[in-house]
């Protein structure tokens, strides 16, 4: 399974309107260092942390938090075992299977309600349901084949009536009519064919049953024991980054370009990326009790699904009881 696809983004001097900060003077305290294990490499998929650390909302709780860029050789758990990082944003998935070998993580917060992963297909031959995959040639990387099996087992659609074809993570075999329909996330390949002007549809797999927690938060059970006071203040950080990132999602992306000026980003992507992760990361349960939130019910069809993935974990693999504090009041 790819962990974090990256978008083809282009390079453009871009520039925009920043975040206003608070301009209040604060009293010198102590600040405790904590550091905070992104999953990929920086983008506005992590301009909630961004806005978090540049407004202060950590240096005010006493934290200072560094974040670190994951990628393709940056795994996210080791440095959350070891110790160099206080929390590590990770998947239910991943977690599962560092548990399953015996490293001691909890999960404490989900960002994302639902899981990104798509079908992206073009409207002259679209895909809206599981049924439609039928007789179609999917671009995917073959390494997703237990996802696209999950898929299936959950809407009764026979697996062996799609013709799964090797792709690189792109866009182009679908522009190109060398297949029908692509398997990526809603927020990486049809962004990218959106700034071409090419219009496409997905179908979110987690409309149709596929329940995988996302950019998930995780730590061990040591640091629940012993730095339980600095995580509560890093989720809180966050929660309250991630509100102010829903309320102005184009000063989010904005910041993000501004922030990271020698990556390459791309403002438009950016902004596109940001306003299509809304949905994902914020519903009626986020409103009723919090970023980040979840319940028994959303952890029981993880369990189902990971089981289908072939990860067999129990409902304790949660720690709601960082996120209660968090929220508290």
């Amino acid at each position: 399974m790819i962990r974090r696809p990256m978008t083809r983004r282009g390079v453009l001097a871009a520039g925009g309107a920043t975040l206003a900060l608070p301009a209040l003077p604060r009293l010198a305290r102590a600040q405790s260092p904590a550091t905070l294990q992104l999953s990929w490499l920086h983008s506005v998929q992590f301009a909630g942390s961004y806005i978090a650390q540049e407004r202060g909302l950590w240096a005010d709780s006493g934290l200072d938090v560094s974040l670190s860029p994951g990628g393709p050789n940056a795994p996210v758990e080791p440095p959350v075992i070891s110790g160099d990082a206080l929390v590590g944003i990770s998947a239910a998935d991943y977690t599962a299977a560092a548990v399953e070998q015996g490293a001691p993580f909890k999960i404490l917060m989900v960002a994302m309600q639902k899981n990104p992963f798509v079908i992206a297909s073009l409207p002259g031959n679209p895909v809206d349901v599981p049924a439609d995959l039928q007789g179609k040639r999917l671009g995917m990387a073959l390494a997703n084949r237990p996802v696209l099996e999950a898929l299936c087992t959950l809407n009764d659609v026979d697996i062996d009536a799609i013709e799964m074809v090797p792709t690189q993570y792109s866009a182009a075999p679908l522009l190109n009519g060398e297949v029908d329909c692509l398997l990526c996330w809603e927020t990486d390949l049809p962004v990218a064919m959106a700034i071409q002007g090419v219009e496409s549809r997905t179908m979110l797999m987690a409309d149709f049953g596929y329940s995988v927690h996302s950019q998930t938060y995780i730590a061990s059970e040591e640091s629940i024991a012993n730095r339980r006071d600095e995580l509560v203040a890093l989720l809180r950080g966050e929660a309250q980054g991630w509100d102010a990132y829903r309320a102005d999602t184009e000063a989010a992306a904005a910041l993000t370009v501004e922030k990271f000026p020698d990556l390459g980003l791309d403002l438009e992507t950016q902004e596109l990326q940001a306003a299509r992760q809304v949905p994902l990361m914020f519903s009626d349960l986020t409103d009723a009790s919090g970023f980040g939130w979840w319940t028994d019910d959303t952890v029981a069809a993880n369990v189902e699904t990971l089981a289908l993935l072939g990860r067999t974990v129990s409902p304790d693999l949660w720690d709601r009881s960082i996120l209660e504090e968090v929220h508290a009041g």
